[in-house]
């Protein structure tokens, strides 16, 4: 039986709907055109889709091919809603730059050289890590996609200050080709800086918030001790 005719029993089987083979015609189910027709269109296209790669898999098997899984294609746009569609394009660029072989991925030795012309160069074993770290389809590379949970999980404060992934979302920040390992420093040591100095404003500004509420509640404490001193002469 071929896999088409598997699609249109299954499909059958599934609505409860007979299928015309031809030969006869196929029930009404309501009014021409309704939206019952096209669902079941569409359902058994779905399920040829299943049925034909699930023949190629067990064709590939019996041959000794090894198939390749196939993921879902997400829109990045949509999925890292905390990034602006530049960031995400110049993380893009970014990733393209050290994508070598051209596939959409960045395997263990594109780090690898990723990572020494950052000047943060890794271990074996980190680099491995850092693979490990993001990589949710275990296939030992690093897809854009995932390249963006680096820059989440930076974001979010997640990754260790020291690790491998933490340098690599630190560094690329600025394009340290350019500056230097030296300007790379400077740069991130005068954004602590920046970070402290901003800190310490918005503890003054908590420090004055303070003050006042402790000032209103003295003021309050005094009205309240008036009247009831007051209180006692009426």
């Amino acid at each position: 039986m071929s896999v088409s005719s598997n699609a249109s029993s299954a499909s059958s089987s599934v609505t409860g709907v007979p299928i015309s083979n031809g030969s006869g015609s196929r029930p009404s189910l309501g009014r021409p055109g309704s939206c019952d027709s096209s669902s079941a269109g569409s359902d058994s296209s779905e399920l040829t889709h299943i049925l034909n790669r699930r023949q190629v898999i067990m064709d590939s098997q019996e041959a000794g091919i090894e198939v390749p899984h196939q993921f879902k294609v997400v829109n990045v746009y949509t999925e890292f809603h905390e990034f602006s569609r530049k960031q995400i394009k110049d993380y893009q660029k970014t990733f393209n730059k050290y994508d070598v072989g051209h596939d959409g991925y960045l395997d263990l030795t594109e780090l690898k050289f990723m990572m020494e012309k950052l000047g943060a160069p890794q271990t074996h074993l980190g680099l491995k890590q850092m693979i490990a770290e993001v990589d949710e389809d275990h296939d030992g590379k690093i897809s854009f996609r995932e390249f963006l949970l680096i820059y989440r999980k930076a974001q979010a404060g997640e990754l260790d200050n020291d690790s491998g992934l933490n340098q690599l979302a630190r560094l690329t920040e600025i394009n340290v080709e350019e500056v230097g390992v030296t300007g790379a420093k400077n740069f991130f040591e005068a954004k602590i800086e920046q970070q402290l100095r901003s800190n310490k404003f918005h503890d003054e500004i908590r420090q004055e918030q303070e003050e006042r509420r402790r000032e209103e509640e003295e003021r309050a404490n005094r009205r309240l001790q008036f009247q009831q001193r007051a209180a006692i002469f009426q």
